[in-house]
C-alpha cells in the first residue's frame, strides 16, 4: 500500500482547517431569509394558513390602531419550518433575528427621539416553537412581560390546536403591552364561570331569605356590593382601551433592528 507523504497530510489538514473556519466566519447576518415581507400596514404575513380570516381581521385591525397611536408595529408570520426558508439549522432566536433585521422592522427614529419598537411574532410551524422578538429599543425591558405572554396566552392554546385563538390572543397581549397597560386576563375553563354563577345564585338565595325575615337592609347592601363591582369592572375596560399617542400615519418598516430581548416558545 502506498504511503501518503507527511508534508501532504500537513496540506491537506491545512486545506480542511481552513475551510472549517472560512464557513464558521460566514456572518449569521449574510444569510438571506426567503419570507416575503408584508406591506407597510399588512401586519400578518400566514404562509402556513394557521390564522382565520376573521381573527387575521382582528389582528390587523389591533395592530392598525397601536401604529397609529404608539408607532409600534406588530408584525404576525407564521411559516411551515425554519428550514423551507433558508434557515436550516437555525435556532428560531437567529432565525426571528435576521428576519427582523432584514425586514427593518418598526422606526429607527420618531422625529429627534430613538425609537425601534418593533415587535416581531414569528410561529414556526413543523418546528412546533415561537418567538416574540422586540426591537431594540425596549432595552430588554421587556423579557419577563414577553414570557408570560408567550407561555399564558399563545403556547396553552397551541397545545390544544387552536393555532389562530392562541396567535390573536398573543397580539392582544403585545398590544396591551404596547400601550404599558395591564395584561388581559388569560381565558379560563367554563368551570371557572359555573362556579362564579353558583356563587351569585347562592347569594341572592340568601339576601331573599334574609327580606323576607324582615331584614330588608341587607338587600340595599348586596346590591350596593354588586353596582360597586360592576363599576369598578366597567372602568377598568374604559382605562385599558388605550388612547391616542399622537396619530402616526406611516408605515411598519423604517429601519428597526433588534436587540430588545422577547421570549421563546415550544409546544
Amino acid at each position: 500500500m502506498k504511503k501518503t507523504p507527511a508534508g501532504s497530510r500537513v496540506v491537506q489538514f491545512t486545506l480542511a482547517a481552513a475551510i472549517v473556519f472560512l464557513c464558521a466566519s460566514v456572518p449569521a447576518n449574510a444569510l438571506e431569509l426567503t419570507v416575503d415581507r408584508p406591506g407597510d400596514r399588512e401586519f400578518v404575513r400566514d404562509l402556513a394558513n394557521m390564522i382565520d380570516p376573521a381573527d387575521e381581521d382582528r389582528i390587523r385591525q389591533i395592530c392598525d390602531r397601536l401604529l397609529t397611536d404608539k408607532a409600534t408595529p406588530i408584525i404576525v408570520v407564521t411559516i411551515e419550518s425554519m428550514a423551507k426558508h433558508g434557515g436550516s439549522d437555525l435556532r428560531i432566536e437567529t432565525f426571528a433575528t435576521l428576519l427582523f433585521d432584514q425586514w427593518q422592522v418598526g422606526l429607527k427614529k420618531l422625529g429627534n427621539q430613538e425609537w425601534n419598537t418593533g415587535i416581531l411574532l414569528l410561529v414556526s410551524r413543523d418546528d412546533r416553537k415561537a418567538r416574540i422578538e422586540l426591537g431594540a429599543g425596549w432595552g430588554r425591558t421587556e423579557d419577563a412581560l414577553c414570557q408570560q405572554i408567550m407561555d399564558g396566552h399563545i403556547i396553552p392554546q397551541f397545545k390544544q390546536g387552536q393555532f389562530s385563538a392562541g396567535i390573536a390572543a398573543g397580539v392582544e397581549a403585545l398590544d396591551k403591552m404596547g400601550r404599558k397597560l395591564e395584561l388581559p386576563t388569560v381565558p379560563r375553563p367554563w368551570t371557572h364561570y359555573a362556579l362564579i354563577l353558583v356563587f351569585i345564585g347562592l347569594a341572592i338565595f340568601t339576601v331573599v331569605s334574609l327580606a323576607r325575615r324582615g331584614a330588608s337592609g341587607w338587600a340595599w347592601i348586596f346590591w350596593g356590593v354588586v353596582f360597586s363591582v360592576v363599576g369598578m369592572i366597567l372602568y377598568r375596560m374604559l382605562t385599558n382601551s388605550g388612547g391616542s399617542g399622537g396619530g402616526y400615519s406611516g408605515g411598519s418598516f423604517g429601519g428597526g433592528s433588534s436587540g430588545g430581548g422577547g421570549a421563546t416558545g415550544s409546544w
